[in-house]
C-alpha cells in the first residue's frame, strides 16, 4: 500500500513537467515543447508524440523560448486539470503575441471533449488532437503554420500505436 502512495506522489510531482528527448545529436529544423498533465497514460502518449515528431525532423526542447510548437497533453478526468490547462494556455497565448509564428496545441482527452471551446470560442490554441489522432500531428502542425485551425479528434477502434517505439523522455522508464 505504501508503494502506491509513493507512486501517486511521484506522478503529482511530474504534472506539467517539460519533456525532452535524451541525447539529441541530430539537427532539427523545428522544436517542440510538451507538458503532460493528468493520468499516467498521458505521459506515455507524450513519448509516442515525441517519436512521431522526431521522425518528421522536429526535435524537443525544455526551453519554452526555443520552441516553435508548444503542446499540452491533457486529461479531463484528473481533479483541477482543466483549470490548470486553461491558465497555462492563457500564458502561452501571451507568449504567442511576442512570437507570432508559434503554434500552440492541446492533445489528449480534454482536447477531444472541449475542441470547439478551445479553438473557436476561446481562441486559445491552433491545434486540437485527440488521443487516437497523434499520427496526424505533423500535418496538423503544417496546417496551423499556414494560419488554419487544425482539429482531429476522431476516435478509432483500431489505433494502438503498436508500430511506434516511444521515445523515453527525461529518463522515464
Amino acid at each position: 500500500m505504501q508503494e502506491l502512495i509513493s507512486t501517486k506522489s511521484h506522478d503529482e510531482e511530474r504534472q506539467g513537467e517539460a519533456f525532452s528527448m535524451p541525447n539529441q545529436n541530430l539537427p532539427f529544423h523545428k522544436h517542440f515543447y510538451i507538458e503532460s498533465y493528468g493520468c499516467a497514460m498521458n505521459f506515455a502518449d507524450s513519448e509516442v508524440v515525441a517519436s512521431i515528431l522526431q521522425k518528421e525532423n522536429i526535435g524537443s526542447t525544455t526551453s519554452i523560448e526555443n520552441a516553435d510548437i508548444i503542446l499540452i497533453n491533457t486529461c479531463s478526468i484528473r481533479e483541477k486539470a482543466e483549470e490548470k490547462i486553461r491558465k497555462r494556455l492563457t500564458e502561452f497565448k501571451q507568449l504567442k503575441k511576442q512570437k507570432p509564428g508559434l503554434v500552440i496545441g492541446v492533445l489528449g482527452c480534454m482536447a477531444e471533449r472541449l475542441k470547439g471551446n478551445l479553438i473557436e470560442e476561446e481562441k486559445l490554441v491552433d491545434i486540437v488532437v485527440g488521443p487516437d489522432a497523434y499520427r496526424t500531428l505533423p500535418q496538423l502542425i503544417e496546417d496551423a503554420e499556414t494560419g488554419q485551425k487544425a482539429v482531429n479528434v476522431l476516435l478509432s477502434r483500431d489505433e494502438t500505436y503498436a508500430d511506434i517505439s516511444p521515445i523515453r523522455l527525461n529518463s522515464n522508464g
